[in-house]
């Protein structure tokens, strides 16, 4: 089937991805998720970035829509959802590892740990194999 909100933009692999994670809150969203183990709707709106609840609410939907996030009700408590990366989501991992590393590198501000940026960078495959560790017992 095609997407017909995202048909037009396959083709090329840089626009393809644009339409599927491509603005700053999906990023962070997807960041949260994969880094950071936030799972809940509130935990996205108090991570201190300012999104608005009607942006949280269109991204994650944007998110489960494109398969990179699936959204299930808490079974302890029922009126929240719990949010997490499926196969698609994490698979944006190096990606993401990527970015970081390259944001350490030029962001004079950088709040990239000490540790996780020698890890990353003296033995990735190690460091990627504990993230997905920790995601699938989240």
């Amino acid at each position: 089937m095609v997407d017909k909100k995202t048909k037009n933009w396959a083709g090329c692999p840089v626009r393809f991805g644009m339409s599927q994670f491509g603005d700053k809150w999906s990023f962070l969203i997807i960041r949260d998720l994969m880094f950071k183990g936030r799972k809940y709707y509130n935990e996205f709106l108090e991570a201190g970035e300012g999104i608005s609840t009607n942006i949280l609410a269109s991204r994650l939907a944007d998110l489960e829509y494109n398969g990179l996030v699936s959204k299930h009700q808490d079974t302890i408590k029922r009126s929240k959802y719990i949010y997490n990366l499926t196969e698609k989501g994490i698979a944006l991992m190096p990606m993401m590892l990527a970015m970081i590393d390259w944001a350490e590198e030029y962001d004079s501000q950088t709040e990239v740990p000490t540790e996780f940026i020698k890890m990353l960078r003296e033995n990735p495959e190690k460091l990627q194999k504990e993230l997905l560790e920790q995601l699938k017992q989240e």
